[in-house]
C-alpha cells in the first residue's frame, strides 16, 4: 500500500512546485513594478531639478541686475556653463535611473527563471514518486501472480 503514499507525495510535490513557481513569478512582478517606480521617480526628479535650475537662473539674473553687471561676455559665459552643467546633471540622473531599471528587470527575469527551475525540479520529483508507485503496484501484482 506504499503506492498510495507515493501517489499522494507526487501530488504534494506537484502542488509545491506550482506554488514555488507562483511565488517567484510574483517576485518578478514586484521587481517590474519597482522598475516602473524608478522610472516615475526619475521623471519627478528631473522635473524638480528643472524647477530648481530655473530658480537658479532667476536668482543669477537678479543678482547680476542688482550688481550692475553688464549683460555681456562674463554673465553669458556663466549662464552657458550653468546650462551645460544642468544638462550633464540631467543625463546623470537618467543614466542612473536606466541602470537601476535594468537591474530590476534582470532581477525579475532571474526570479522567473528560478520559478521555472523550481517547477521542473518538482516535476522530476513527481515523476520519481509516480515511478515508485508503479514499481510498488508491479511488485504487488507479481506477488499475487497477476504478471
Amino acid at each position: 500500500m506504499s503506492f498510495v503514499f507515493d501517489i499522494a507525495a507526487a501530488q504534494q510535490v506537484s502542488a509545491m512546485g506550482k506554488f514555488n513557481e507562483a511565488v517567484y513569478n510574483r517576485n518578478a512582478q514586484i521587481k517590474e513594478q519597482e522598475a516602473d517606480a524608478i522610472a516615475q521617480q526619475t521623471e519627478f526628479d528631473i522635473a524638480r531639478f528643472d524647477q530648481n535650475y530655473q530658480k537658479l537662473v532667476g536668482s543669477t539674473n537678479v543678482a547680476a541686475a542688482k550688481s550692475g553687471v553688464e549683460r555681456s561676455g562674463t554673465i553669458y559665459n556663466v549662464q552657458r556653463y550653468n546650462a551645460e552643467q544642468a544638462e550633464i546633471q540631467k543625463d546623470v540622473i537618467e543614466y542612473n535611473s536606466n541602470v537601476a531599471q535594468s537591474q530590476k528587470i534582470e532581477e525579475a527575469n532571474f526570479a522567473r527563471i528560478k520559478g521555472q527551475i523550481k517547477r521542473q525540479e518538482a516535476r522530476i520529483a513527481e515523476l520519481g514518486y509516480y515511478s515508485r508507485a508503479g514499481e510498488s503496484l508491479l511488485r504487488i501484482g507479481q506477488a499475487k501472480g497477476m504478471f
